[in-house]
Parts: C-alpha cells; sequence; structure tokens
C-alpha cells in the first residue's frame, strides 16, 4: 500500500467490517440457499474497459476478512495501466464466499478504478508544468478513504483529509471572523491555545486578499480561488515564490491546462471524485 497515514490496517478493517454489514446482514440467502456449503469455485476479475486499476489489494483484504480460507493471486498491481479484457485478480475457494463478497468487491474496485483513471488523465494534461493535481472533501460519506486513495493510485495528490488535519480559512470563514487579519491571528492563537499544529491555508479571492495575507503572514499556503488567468498570473508574480499557491473553484478539463500555466503549484479539482464513470469490470465464474 501507498505510505499514506489514513491507510491502516485497522481503518481499512473497519471500513470492510461496516460494508459487510450493510451488504450481506444476516446472511446471502441467495448463496446458503442455492449453493451446496462445500462446493468449490474459481472466479476471475476481468476488467472490460481500458483505463487505470484500482482496488486490488482492498479486494483481497475483503475476500480473506470474509473468507480467511480463500486463495487469492493478484495478476496486477493497484495502479496499473489495463486494457479491456486483461484479469486483475483469480480467486479460488468456496463458492458461496466468493457469491457473497462480489458485489462489495466491484463496487469499490469500479468506483476506485474510475477515479484513478479520471485523475491520471487530469495528470497528463499539466505534466509539463509544475503544477500538482489534488483532489478535495468533495468525497462519497463513508467512502472518502478509498476514493483518496484512488486519487493517489491515479498520479495524483491529496488535499487535507479530513477537517482535522489542516486549517482552511474560507471565505465564509473569513467573514463570519471580522476579515483576513482577525481570521489568521484567531486561528493561530486557537493553535497555540490547544497545542495544535496544524498548516493553515487562507482563500483569497481578490489580489487585494492576497496582499493581505502577504501582509499578516504566519499561514502556509494560500489558495487563489475562482481567478481569471490574469488575476491568477499577478497573483503568483505578487507572491513571488512566498508561499505555495493553490488554484481552485470550477476548474474543468478544459480549464486545467491554462491554469497550470499561470504558475500556480497546486490545483485542486473536486470533480475527481464526485463526477466519476467506473470502470467496467466484473467477476466471472470460470
Amino acid at each position: 500500500m501507498k505510505n499514506l497515514p489514513y491507510l491502516t490496517e485497522s481503518s481499512i478493517r473497519q471500513f470492510i467490517e461496516r460494508a459487510l454489514l450493510e451488504d450481506v446482514g444476516p446472511g446471502d440467502y441467495s448463496s446458503l440457499a442455492s449453493i451446496p456449503n462445500d462446493r468449490k469455485g474459481q472466479a476471475q476479475l476481468l476488467i472490460k474497459e481500458d483505463g487505470i486499476i484500482a482496488g486490488l489489494q482492498l479486494a483481497e483484504k475483503i475476500f480473506k476478512q470474509f473468507d480467511s480460507t480463500l486463495e487469492v493471486n493478484l495478476l496486477l498491481e493497484d495502479g496499473d495501466a489495463v486494457k479491456s479484457g486483461d484479469v486483475g485478480l483469480t480467486v479460488k475457494g468456496k463458492a458461496s464466499s466468493i457469491l457473497t463478497t462480489e458485489r462489495l468487491i466491484l463496487n469499490c474496485m469500479q468506483r476506485m478504478s474510475g477515479i484513478a483513471t479520471k485523475t491520471n488523465q487530469l495528470a497528463q494534461l499539466i505534466a509539463h508544468t509544475k503544477a500538482k493535481l489534488m483532489d478535495t472533501r468533495k468525497t462519497t460519506p463513508n467512502f472518502r478513504m478509498m476514493e483518496k486513495w484512488a486519487v493517489v493510485l491515479g498520479g495524483g495528490l491529496n488535499h487535507r483529509y479530513a477537517l482535522y488535519d489542516m486549517v482552511m480559512l474560507k471565505d465564509n470563514h473569513i467573514d463570519f471572523a471580522g476579515g483576513i487579519e482577525k481570521a489568521i491571528h484567531a486561528t493561530k492563537q486557537y493553535l497555540r491555545d490547544n497545542r495544535l499544529h496544524l498548516k493553515i491555508e487562507v482563500e483569497t479571492r481578490t489580489l487585494e486578499e492576497v496582499e493581505e495575507v502577504l501582509r499578516v503572514g504566519g499561514i502556509d499556503y494560500i489558495m487563489l480561488d475562482n481567478m481569471d488567468y490574469d488575476t491568477m498570473r499577478k497573483a503568483v508574480n505578487l507572491v513571488d515564490g512566498r508561499f505555495p499557491l493553490e488554484a481552485s473553484g470550477g476548474i474543468t478539463e478544459l480549464t486545467l491546462k491554462d491554469v497550470a500555466e499561470c504558475g500556480v503549484d497546486y490545483i485542486s479539482v473536486g470533480a475527481l471524485t464526485h463526477q466519476v464513470k467506473s470502470l467496467d469490470i466484473s467477476l466471472k465464474a470460470i
């Protein structure tokens, strides 16, 4: 697995437990009723669409957590480019166990692979610049861990994982706090009082707000929100490398390249996780 702080054996195990409880509950009665308990079987994970595969390691963990006697053979690695007709893994063992876990594995892998594929496509568009593609918190409730994992497998970066691991002072925080300077000072005092060591990012909407952040200082990142290309280039020149710059707000596949060429360091795109088509994958009995 990638070295990601949120990807722990405990967190993955808990996710699988909750997902199996949701889908299986007291029992997969279709399989239990129709398949003899001692019937053995074998199946393969068939890739039916070109893209980037993601979730193979998770699939193995789901199989083994549900039934430790299942034999799983991974034929590809997460993050590999795949073509229609490729086989991602084979699984052998109790037929009813394979059938019971099939849908959970496909749900996870289809969505994760769709995210990894989209991330890879967009990352390639800006590979000639210094800008790095990042995700956001616009994720599916209770599936964020897997979606952010998929972004990394596709060649992107994770932004903050949640509200607790970074401070992001956005427009509403700033407006409610009474302005940028008050918001920054209050935040730094809160972090000191509570002995929290968190990075601070401030959202700016105008060049005047960028200038104010530079004057106040004491932060780690500046976000350029919904700025046009000319304003963004002026902001890059104004900051002149003093803080990393993130472009955000309504950035699409059509505008991504132009934004990257403005000279920003990061570009966050919510569509990586909330506007993605799942990759076509199936599990077929052999």
